[in-house]
């Protein structure tokens, strides 16, 4: 009895160690073909796959657009991986990953705690597109050092420097960061942090040139602002480059100190421009009339005009001195309103065609009126110009060599030339100034001239016109 109990376990644990070996082998065969128990590669689980299937997992994961790059400007270009045919796999990798995995031995990733492998994978890409692509980045001139000067230039803005010899991009250097870069899928790279621009050698010309620069730059900070009404004029480095004081060669003179010498006559120059472009005495304007259109308007006593003398002597004291300030020049006679457009806003117009009168205020029509004026056949017509009102009286009597006329208001603009009341006419505008027009003034009804003498101010300018 106990004989065949033996046999019988015997037998019994002949199957067991038959299966788990058979089951064993078959892991073996089974792993043999794929990855051992419990391998994991970049995030993905290979037990059991093949090399084919675990490189399709792992490119799907894989996604490299390309390689930014950002210049000193912080503008950016892009090397895109397609531009450059890019191919990446990992069957070599993992091939080499599996040979080193025995397949006996699965059972030591059944007993141990299961680890990831890292792994990278082989990749190619056309090195010709890749450095055509290089060549198109605009941060890259192909200039030698040796030609990359320091000199001084002038333009509409002065003097300027040209210095080339300061953050000089290393081509070289540059090259090679972009090619590890790209080399390492790293996807931006940032020219200026990565310390690729440096300042090349100075010969001692160019330290001389950058040491005249320092003068140059000193003598141009002027900061003197004209201001006429509303518009501002600097003196800056564009004007004053001018003013610099040069031998028959246009070679730059220095006072005894080393500094840069004035022409005082470049200056007065340019005092006289300045004034031949704000004075408005006598000169043409462009006019919106009331009747809808630009009317040119020449002539007149209105205006401003400038003190040249006065302010020739100002602008070259207070250069030299290094004066910062905004200045309103010294006038001879100013207008009510300075700058270009001298009338403003409020003012008496003088439609002597249509032979209407308008009074404007701030913008804003107040007075409108039919007038006479100058009679034309008589050759008394009104002359045309821009003028002003410079006096305003009451109850006086007008008189010329073949009349005495009183009147209750008399606005004079221009010598004898006035707007006045006139009780002897009942009827005004039309073409009436053709035949029996004034002797040059403005007829004006009296209720209406009444107002505006209530309303004008002196000084306020009168745009008369045909």
């Amino acid at each position: 009895m106990k004989k065949s109990v033996l046999i019988g376990a015997g037998i019994g644990l002949s199957i067991i160690l038959l299966s788990v070996i058979a089951m064993y082998l078959g892991l073996v065969f089974y792993y043999s073909e794929g990855f051992s128990y419990g391998t994991w590669i970049n995030g993905v689980y290979c037990t059991g796959k093949s090399i084919n299937e675990v490189n399709d997992e792992l490119l799907k994961q894989w996604n490299y657009e390309g390689l930014t790059i950002t210049d000193s400007d912080g503008k950016s270009y892009t090397i895109l991986s397609e531009e450059v045919n890019l191919n990446v796999n990992y069957e070599r990798t993992l091939e080499l990953y599996l040979q080193k995995q025995n397949p006996y031995l699965w059972v030591d990733n059944l007993i141990q705690d299961a680890t990831e492998k890292q792994v990278e994978p082989e990749v190619t890409y056309d090195e010709t597109a890749f450095n055509a692509a290089l060549d198109t980045m605009p941060f890259f001139d192909g200039r030698r050092d040796e030609d990359r000067a320091v000199r001084i230039d002038k333009g509409e803005e002065g003097y300027v420097l040209i210095n080339e010899r300061v953050h000089v991009l290393n081509e070289e250097k540059t090259r090679s960061l972009i090619k590890t870069a790209f080399d390492a899928f790293e996807t931006e790279v940032n020219l200026e942090n990565a310390e690729c621009y440096e300042d090349l050698e100075l010969s001692e010309q160019m330290r001389q040139e950058l040491a005249l620069w320092e003068k140059l730059k000193e003598y141009q900070s002027c900061k003197i602002v004209y201001q006429f009404g509303e518009e501002l004029v600097p003196i800056d480095s564009g004007v004053v480059c001018d003013w610099i004081q040069t031998d028959e060669n246009g070679n730059f003179l220095f006072d005894e100190n080393g500094q840069l010498c004035t022409d005082k006559e470049k200056v007065y120059e340019f005092v006289d421009q300045l004034a031949d472009e704000y004075d408005s005495v006598g000169g043409k304007r462009q006019f919106h009339a009331t009747r809808g259109e630009i009317v040119t308007v020449e002539g007149g006593v209105y205006g401003n005009k400038i003190d040249r003398k006065a302010e020739k002597e100002y602008l070259l004291t207070a250069f030299l001195e290094g004066k910062e300030e905004t200045h309103i020049p010294v006038y001879t006679q100013m207008a009510l309103v300075q700058g270009k457009d001298d009338i403003g806003d409020t003012y008496i117009e003088v439609d002597m065609t249509n032979q209407m009168l308008y009074y404007y205020v701030e913008g804003k029509l107040e007075i409108e009126t039919p007038v006479v004026t100058g009679n034309t056949s008589l050759r008394r017509g009104t002359p045309e110009g821009t003028n002003y009102v410079y006096n305003k009286q009451k109850n006086r009597i007008l008189r010329g060599q073949d009349y005495a006329s009183p009147v209750k208001y008399w606005i004079p603009v221009k010598g004898a030339i006035g707007i006045h009341d006139a009780s002897w006419r009942n009827k005004y505008g039309g073409e009436i100034y053709k035949t029996n027009g004034s002797h040059g003034c403005i007829n004006t009804p009296l209720e209406e001239v009444a107002k505006l003498y209530d309303m004008v101010e002196i000084g306020t300018p009168c745009v008369m016109f045909y």
